[in-house]
């Protein structure tokens, strides 16, 4: 819509993972974007379930749900981009440990440790988590 309101809810799981101050990132194959790792559950998967498919999807390693903790969960309209229409899009945030070395899959271009200086490469909900993590402490 031209006007602007909002037309549809975007509900997502996040992996945050950090180290060293940094929060990894990942640009998914033929995006200019870069998002926290994970994505849209598929029918009715729990967080957990989404979570542990999408990370293995995408960054090729297990995640130890002995480990899952909830950090939190953020809202942010997200602008179309060129259509007018925007969304909420919904992250429901957790780390947990893994298993494996973190590698790109076929569909992620690129991934990156991100530090705070770095907040206006992400969208959005993404930039809401970064407050969060740098005002903890936890982001350089």
């Amino acid at each position: 819509m031209a006007d602007g309101r909002v037309r549809q809810l975007i509900d997502t799981v996040a992996w945050v993972r950090i180290e060293a101050g940094r929060i990894l990132c990942a640009r998914p194959r033929g995006k200019d974007v870069f998002y926290i790792p994970g994505g849209k559950r598929e029918g009715s998967e729990t967080d957990a379930q989404t979570l542990v498919r999408e990370i293995e999807e995408e960054l090729t390693v297990e995640l130890r749900l002995d480990t899952l903790s909830h950090v939190g969960t953020y809202e942010a309209v997200q602008p179309g981009h060129g259509t007018g229409d925007a969304a909420v899009v919904r992250m429901s945030c957790y780390t947990a440990d893994y298993r494996g070395t973190l590698v790109a899959s076929s569909e992620i271009d690129e991934i990156g440790w991100f530090r705070y200086a770095d907040r206006a490469l992400v969208p959005p909900v993404d930039q809401l988590l970064f407050d969060d993590l740098v005002h903890a402490g936890l982001l350089r």
